[in-house]
């Protein structure tokens, strides 16, 4: 059988330097799809959707609540086509109650060792509208390397320069955040999976630079500690969420190739000043990550945050305002206290303000936030600082002879001969 894959497209966030990573939970689907099923995958953020497309059944993955009304849109497309539409993914699980009235059938959960039943359903004619494994992960030694064969590498640079791939080595997330919706999509149990497993699958990716997914490698330090080791001889560069901040482990993750991690900086402590120095001794990158708008914060502590970035030598800062996903806490205390105003999921970008918040206007909120990046990236901007962290990489790879450049004529057009030369 042939089955359309697709990644709808969102809009990116104004001011944002704008590039296309390829998407991992397509690709991980995929390989949970029977041999005999012929698979054709379209990113609607790089390439157009062919609605004409000879196919047999049509697939939707949804990552981001920004995603949902234009995986409807698309369904109703191909639904008039008189194709059958199932979706899935994290944004399926969070707005699960609206899909299911855009859709043929909707999966929720993980999907290793259940699409079997799924398509045998969809031969017999019998294809159910609700397919909800939420509660029923299955074993994590089932997870198989990504489908990656799907992707059309050329559509994945900027400026030249190869995106890197996505992976993941666990699931699960035994913390809470409180504006977190791991904990509803993955459950409270950290799931790593197995060591042999993940060197089964970094043996499969020829990219040599990752993004690690995992909501937070900080979750156990014997696992942490045997991940970067079985990481060393592999001599990739990689990005993560938080690693444990312990100088074994610190030491481990460069060697293992660290090149930059995201670091919340929620306050303006010695600890967060530290943690990010530490960081920097040895030798890896820092993008710190900074949530605007929680009801602990007034308008003067935000100033107070965005002044204190300039002094602890970020390497990049993200700025996010408080975003009330479906199935957070943020969610059900802001939908209790009557505080949500705004129900169009394209406006649920993390950049733009959805209710109201404690301290200060809605219009207030929006202007910090606004007035967070202009002042963290008003003296070098965030493409510049992107790209000297890509020179510090380079540097290091050509260093191990593992630097494979990339076509270099379009990179000296972009970013200039003089700057090439450093790398």
């Amino acid at each position: 059988m042939q089955l359309k894959l697709i990644y709808p497209r969102w809009e990116k966030l104004k001011g944002q330097t704008t590039f296309n990573l390829p998407p991992h939970g397509p690709v991980a689907f995929a390989a949970t799809l029977p041999e005999y099923v012929d698979v054709s995958f379209t990113d609607e953020n790089v390439e157009p959707v062919n609605f004409d497309e000879d196919c047999d059944l049509v697939a939707i993955s949804m990552m981001l609540s920004t995603q949902v009304k234009r995986g409807w849109a698309i369904a109703a497309e191909f639904q008039k086509r008189g194709k059958q539409v199932i979706f899935g993914g994290i944004s399926t699980m969070l707005h699960a109650e609206e899909t299911v009235n855009h859709a043929d059938a909707v999966f929720l959960g993980e999907a290793e060792g259940r699409m079997e039943q799924v398509l045998e359903d969809w031969r017999n004619g019998q294809l159910k509208k609700i397919y909800n494994y939420m509660t029923q992960q299955p074993p994590i030694e089932s997870v198989c390397p990504a489908r990656r064969d799907l992707y059309k590498r050329e559509l994945y640079n900027h400026k030249g320069v190869q995106m890197v791939d996505l992976f993941h080595a666990s699931r699960g997330c035994r913390f809470s955040c409180y504006p977190c919706a791991v904990t509803y999509l993955g459950g409270r149990i950290f799931r790593p999976r197995p060591i042999e497993k993940v060197v089964e699958e970094l043996a499969t990716i020829d990219n040599n630079r990752l993004f690690i997914v995992d909501n937070s490698l900080a979750q156990n330090k014997e696992w942490e500690k045997e991940l970067f080791k079985e990481l060393i001889p592999f001599k990739k560069k990689w990005i993560s969420h938080t690693i444990e901040d312990d100088p074994e482990i610190l030491d481990l993750a460069a060697q293992a190739g660290a090149w930059y991690v995201y670091q919340a900086v929620y306050d303006t402590s010695d600890y967060i000043k530290e943690r990010i120095k530490r960081y920097h001794d040895y030798g890896i990158g820092v993008e710190g990550t900074i949530l605007l708008g929680l009801d602990n914060q007034t308008e003067d502590d935000i100033k107070r945050l965005i002044d204190f970035l300039l002094e602890i030598d970020l390497d990049l800062a993200e700025f996010t305002v408080m975003t009330p996903f479906p199935h957070t806490k943020g969610y059900d205390d802001l939908i209790r206290q009557g505080r949500i105003f705004d129900f169009d999921w394209n406006h649920y970008n993390a950049g733009q303000v959805v209710f109201q918040p404690k301290h200060m206007s809605a219009d207030r909120l929006q202007e910090l936030y606004d007035y967070a990046w202009e002042s963290f990236y008003g003296e070098e901007s965030q493409e510049s600082r992107m790209f000297r962290l890509f020179c510090n990489v380079a540097l290091r790879e050509m260093r191990e002879g593992t630097y494979r450049p990339r076509n270099r004529e379009l990179i000296n057009k972009s970013f200039g001969k003089e700057v090439i030369r450093k790398i």
